[in-house]
């Protein structure tokens, strides 16, 4: 994604600052890194349009990092911190429970010294700090315990402030103007009201539940008496206001907001088929993907919609989406109808050329705050992305395929035809059979595949493309999305529209093997210049033909193998970009780093031409490389270091964690190893030639659904082989195995 420009998936481009000579807007979407986000292992919280990021203590330390309160792309605290006797609480441990629903943090206090006496010895006072998010409100609740044997004192204080900072501040970007702040000391409550440039007030209410004995603009100081062994709470709620004159919540509804936020996270989960297997670190990383994707899928009035990731890209993206929900299709289908509906409201239907906005195309992203508003950042409705539109078509054959769901795709054929309509006209300009992109304005992306950074399409000398760039990947995109539309034509009683759709589709397969497959690099090439050149360039790209089924079977033998070579796979997964290449760096954000999706994507890959080996030792690595991550979640991106004995996987400094593509990512990967063919799970539950990596002897898959029913499966390895069988079936649901 991208300061919105941030590279594809969400997130700006990391890796090698772009020149403010050559490219302007590029530096403006560029995110700089002057401390690592995966270092301070931040403690994220979200639902629906709103987001926490905190440090392990709980704490907002306003230091210039991501830490605060957003909603809506804007920051409504950027400081909250607490302390006790005027000190810093020891951390004791901190957590996000593992239904992703309430921040733990335990803390006690330091030794307190009078002078040179001590008052208080450490480890007397316990406090217990419980924080959540539930409908535009942050609820925390403090229970302090005297562990002394004497009565206690305790002071507690809070030193908070709001900026009321725009994500793209936040991310760096430096504004002429903004608007006017001001602060109301009331009863019990502090509220900083922000008189936006766009004509929005927003509003940050802090409530406490009782009187503090000092209340001021900045702090509030509460002086809590504490009996030896005996405990008392203290409740704040933090709440955001945008336009609305709501009155501020009660902090005590706390525990109300507790019960709603996990009966809501349970029916969140429960959509999904359940996975339990025989490595117990391999379940955390099922069970924290699954409960992160629960967190970041918001309430649509269209379905339910995955938002991209924390802190940079909790809003729509559209690539990411609809990545997204490939992923998870084998195992929530109705992931996937909710992005397929809301994708096709967002749907462009008018040229708008500094929105990159052309009928029939597909989102990007969305933005809601304030510097989107006002044109600041072109990404209010933005649609510069090349691949948005045929992954969107893609998606409605293959969610069709898993579902038989006739109703929903003929009600959304107008819209895939919009995309067809937009592939043949926009997406391929000079007429040459690829689809093509280049912005219309300088304020938009200058590269628009999911590899967005300014510096990730490049020819073999490591110089820059101009001109309008087929990328290798969307050509394979194009091909899935048109033989999806005639699988979805067919069905709907359209014979002759599915008949051109197959036609066209092989006669692409044909041009791209002429046109993108290079015997010098043994691959296909990355991209296409504006000048039809070559970018012979090995890149993961490549793999991503593999999965939408363009390569041929030889060459896509040659593919699979160099992926899984030195030059690209680390242990921890494959690379970006090969080692030998002129812009190579395993510290770049498109250049050498391992992204989990990228790797699913081509784990699925391998699973289609039947190259299981390569899927399983994908597979171990993505997952050995979870086993190190904190929480057992995996991030956005991680470095392409080589992977060494006794050293755990690079972090990335600005990658986004949790990020709905890269939590959906194990998902797939299990689907690739073993086998399982969407093309039929409409009917019957078919496993193509299953294995099982080493590391896992047993998996279970509990209520997944098919055939109009669900069932229950115990896959179970034996050396090689994998024996399949059924525990329980509800309705007509067949399961078939193929060696």
């Amino acid at each position: 994604m991208s300061t919105s420009a941030a590279p594809a998936g969400g997130t700006v481009s990391a890796g090698e600052p772009p020149s403010l000579s050559s490219d302007p807007s590029a530096a403006s979407f560029y995110i700089p890194a002057s401390a690592s986000f995966l270092q301070r292992r931040p403690r994220t919280l979200k639902q629906g349009d709103t987001f926490g990021v905190f440090d392990h203590h709980g704490d907002i330390t306003a230091d210039g990092g991501p830490e605060g309160l957003y909603h809506r792309d804007c920051r409504y605290l950027s400081q909250l911190r607490l302390f006790a006797n005027g000190e810093l609480p020891l951390l004791l441990s901190s957590t996000v429970q593992d239904n992703n629903v309430v921040l733990t943090a335990d803390l006690t206090n330091p030794d307190f010294f009078v002078g040179t006496r001590l008052v208080l010895r450490r480890d007397s006072i316990y406090i217990v700090r419980s924080k959540l998010i539930w409908q535009a409100v942050c609820y925390e609740r403090l229970a302090i315990r005297n562990f002394d044997g004497e009565p206690q004192t305790v002071e507690l204080a809070f030193r908070y402030s709001a900026d009321f900072a725009d994500i793209f501040e936040v991310r760096g970007h430096q504004r002429p103007r903004r608007g006017r702040l001001e602060t109301v000391v009331g009863d019990r409550r502090v509220s900083f009201v922000y008189h936006g440039l766009d004509g929005v007030r927003r509003r940050t209410v802090l409530r406490f539940d009782c009187e503090p004995e000092i209340l001021e603009a900045g702090f509030a100081i509460f002086r809590l008496q504490v009996p030896p062994g005996g405990s008392t709470a203290l409740f704040l709620a933090v709440s955001c206001h945008d336009g609305d004159d709501a009155e501020a919540p009660d902090p005590r509804r706390f525990l109300v907001s507790l019960y709603a936020a996990r009966k809501r996270r349970r029916r969140k989960t429960s959509a999904v088929a359940a996975i339990e297997t025989s490595h117990q670190i391999f379940d955390e990383v099922i069970r924290r993907g699954s409960v992160d994707l629960a967190m970041l899928v918001a309430d649509t009035p269209h379905g339910p919609y995955p938002y991209a990731g924390i802190p940079w890209f909790s809003t729509a993206f559209g690539r990411d989406a609809i990545i997204t929900a490939i992923e998870m299709l084998w195992v929530d289908p109705t992931l996937a109808r909710g992005v397929l509906d809301y994708l096709a409201v967002m749907q462009a239907r008018d040229t708008v050329p500094e929105a990159d906005a052309e009928p029939g195309k597909i989102l990007h992203e969305t933005r809601s705050g304030e510097m989107a508003r006002l044109g600041e950042v072109p990404f209010a409705r933005y649609y510069g992305s090349v691949d948005s539109t045929p992954l969107y078509v893609l998606l409605a054959g293959l969610y069709f395929d898993r579902t038989g769901d006739r109703e929903t795709v003929a009600r959304l054929w107008p819209n895939i035809e919009a995309a067809l309509g937009w592939i043949d006209a926009f997406g391929d300009r000079d007429g040459d059979g690829f689809v093509e992109y280049q912005r219309n304005r300088e304020s938009g992306l200058v590269n628009q595949g999911w590899k967005d950074s300014s510096d990730a399409i490049f020819h073999a000398d490591g110089t820059l493309v101009e001109g309008a760039i087929a990328l290798c990947e969307v050509q394979a995109y194009v091909f899935a999305a048109r033989q999806a539309a005639a699988r979805i034509a067919a069905a709907i009683g359209l014979p002759d529209r599915a008949r051109e759709l197959r036609e066209q589709a092989e006669a692409l397969r044909l041009r791209f093997e002429e046109a993108f497959w290079c015997e010098e690099i043994g691959s296909y090439v990355l991209a296409l210049d504006g000048r039809k050149r070559p970018c012979k360039v090995r890149a993961s790209n490549a793999g991503h033909a593999l999965f939408c089924g363009i390569a041929s079977p030889e060459r896509a033998s040659r593919v699979a193998a160099q992926l899984m070579g030195r030059e690209f796979f680390t242990g921890w997964g494959i690379r970006t970009v090969a080692s030998v290449e002129k812009r190579y760096n395993p510290m770049s954000y498109h250049n050498g780093s391992i992204w989990p999706h990228d790797n699913a994507l081509i784990a699925l890959g391998f699973a289609r031409y039947g190259f299981s080996e390569h899927a399983l030792r994908l597979f171990t690595g993505i997952c050995d490389a979870a086993a190190y991550m904190d929480l057992r979640r995996l991030p956005e991106l991680y470095c392409g270091f080589r992977r060494r004995p006794d050293k755990a996987p690079t972090l990335y400094p600005v990658a986004c964690a949790p990020q709905a593509w890269a939590a959906a990512a194990p998902f797939a990967l299990l689907q690739a190893c073993l086998g399982i063919d969407l093309g039929c799970m409409s009917e019957r539950v078919r496993l193509r030639r299953p294995r099982l990596p080493e590391f896992l002897e047993r998996v279970t898959v509990r209520s997944l659904a098919a055939g109009g029913g669900r069932i229950d499966l115990l896959m179970r390895r034996y050396d090689v082989d994998v024996a399949v069988n059924v525990l329980r079936s509800e309705g007509e649901v067949e399961v078939e195995v193929t060696l």
